[in-house]
C-alpha cells in the first residue's frame, strides 16, 4: 500500500523551519491558554527575583564547610554576602505560603490569585515552594535556556509549562496577572518589572495591578524613581506604581488588602 503524505501540520521540517515560526508562536499562545483554561485559573500573583538567591541553611551549611578548609577571606566574604541574600529566599516563601492559604479560602468555581514564577531556582523556587507547602497550586512559565535550570520541583505538575519565545513568556506573565511582586533580582528581573510598569504607565494594560518592591535596601540602592521624576522623564504620579517593604506581613496585607477592593469586592451599580 503507498504511503500516504504526510499533513502540513504534522510536517516538523516545517514547523522547524523559519517559515513554520509563526506556528511556533501561535502554539505559545494556545497551549498555555488551554492549559489555565482546564484548570480554572483565573489570574495569579507573579513572584520575580534571583535565581541565584538559596535558601538560608544551605548558604550557612556552605560557610561552616568553607571555614573548615580554612578557605580565603574573599571567598568567606562572598559567601557572607549570599548568606544576607537568602533571608529573601526564606521571605518569598513564606509570602507565598501566606497568600496561597488566602486564595485557597476565596469562594467561586474559579482558581484566584495562583502563585507564578518564571520556574527556575532561587526566588522563583521559593515562591513555588512556599505555594506547595499551603497545598495550593502554583505555575511555572520556564523558559529554555542554555545556562539555567528550569523546572523547579515545586511547581504544580498540571502547571509547568516551557517556553522558547521570551516575548509570549512575558505575555503569559501580566496577562492573568493581578500583582506583581518583585524580590532583588538581575537583568531578568529588571527587564520584566520595568516592561510592566511601561505597559501600566502607557495604559496597554488597563487593569490595576498593585507592584510590589520587596527589600528596601536593595531596591532603594538600585532604582531611584523619585531621580527620574525630578529629571522629568516620568511624572510624579508615576512613583505611586510601586509599593516598597521589607516585611512579610506588610507584604501580605498590602497585596490582600488591594486585591480585595479591587478585585472582590462588589461595585455599587451606577444609578
Amino acid at each position: 500500500m503507498k504511503k500516504r503524505t504526510q499533513k502540513f501540520y504534522d510536517n516538523q521540517e516545517l514547523i522547524h523551519s523559519p517559515r513554520g515560526r509563526m506556528l511556533r508562536i501561535m502554539s505559545e499562545y494556545l497551549g498555555p491558554e488551554e492549559v489555565f483554561r482546564k484548570n480554572k485559573i483565573q489570574d495569579t500573583i507573579v513572584f520575580f527575583g534571583s535565581a541565584r538567591t538559596q535558601p538560608q541553611h544551605i548558604v550557612a551549611q556552605t560557610i561552616e564547610k568553607a571555614k573548615a578548609a580554612g578557605s580565603s577571606v574573599e571567598k568567606l566574604e562572598k559567601l557572607e554576602r549570599e548568606l544576607g541574600m537568602s533571608r529573601y529566599y526564606e521571605d518569598a516563601r513564606e509570602l507565598a505560603y501566606k497568600m496561597t492559604n488566602w486564595s485557597k479560602k476565596l469562594k467561586g468555581s474559579k482558581r484566584r490569585f495562583i502563585v507564578a514564577t518564571g520556574g527556575g531556582p532561587g526566588i522563583m523556587e521559593a515562591a513555588n515552594r512556599g505555594a506547595a507547602e499551603a497545598k495550593g497550586l502554583s505555575v511555572g512559565l520556564n523558559i529554555s535556556l542554555p545556562f539555567e535550570q528550569s523546572g523547579n520541583p515545586y511547581i504544580s505538575r498540571e502547571l509547568e509549562l516551557e517556553f522558547h519565545y521570551f516575548f509570549m513568556r512575558k505575555y503569559w506573565f501580566v496577562y492573568l496577572a493581578k500583582a506583581l511582586v518583585a524580590f532583588p533580582g538581575g537583568f531578568g528581573t529588571f527587564d520584566e518589572l520595568f516592561e510592566t510598569l511601561t505597559l501600566i504607565q502607557t495604559k496597554k494594560t488597563n487593569k490595576y495591578m498593585p507592584i510590589m518592591l520587596f527589600g528596601n535596601a536593595f531596591w532603594d540602592k538600585m532604582i531611584d524613581l523619585q531621580g527620574l521624576a525630578d529629571f522629568g522623564t516620568i511624572s510624579q504620579e508615576d512613583l505611586d506604581l510601586c509599593f516598597r517593604t521589607d516585611s512579610v506581613d506588610e507584604a501580605y496585607e498590602y497585596l490582600t488588602s488591594e486585591l480585595t477592593k479591587h478585585y472582590l469586592e462588589e461595585k455599587p451599580s451606577p444609578e
